[in-house]
């Protein structure tokens, strides 16, 4: 959910998003509670439409047992974002989020990054825009152990503290 909810927003928005929903639905939101929702009840809460959508139909995915973190576990990366992707409203770069954060895989590598994309340009490129093509192969050197370096890279252009 924090993933759809960063999805083509501020950080900042994103943020303030989140402590709404987790205000009124908590920081471990039940599925169940969620998928008997309305776009309406969580567009209350200050949540745009298509974004409440598909929160509400992962929920309900989670419900009908399509979403089984435990089986997800045991699936390679391709495999889930495969299937993370047949879910309206997720995409790839959401199906990598849910791989670093939910799963914890140690290899994910995030093109669709901006932020990443953004350091990998100020360190590798002195600040010159970089293709996906260039940030995989400066990231070869990487594996397997892509999403540390990530994690570094996000924090070396935003230096904020962040608690999860």
């Amino acid at each position: 959910m924090r993933a759809v909810l960063s999805r083509q927003a501020s950080r900042r928005t994103a943020l303030r998003q989140w402590h709404q929903f987790a205000r009124h639905h908590g920081e471990q939101p039940n599925p169940e509670n969620i998928a008997i929702l309305s776009s309406a009840c969580l567009g209350q809460i200050g949540l745009p439409r298509r974004k409440a959508e598909y929160i509400i139909g992962i929920s309900q995915h989670f419900v009908d047992g399509y979403i089984d973190v435990s089986r997800l576990q045991h699936l390679d990366n391709e495999a889930v974002i495969e299937t993370l992707c047949a879910i309206r409203g997720v995409g790839r770069w959401t199906a990598e989020m849910f791989l670093i954060f939910n799963l914890r895989r140690a290899d994910v590598l995030p093109l669709d990054d901006a932020a990443l994309l953004q350091a990998i340009s100020t360190h590798y490129f002195s600040g010159e825009p970089v293709s996906r093509f260039e940030a995989r192969e400066v990231a070869q050197a990487w594996a397997p152990w892509c999403t540390v370096a990530t994690w570094h890279l996000w924090r070396s252009v935003d230096a904020v503290a962040v608690h999860y």
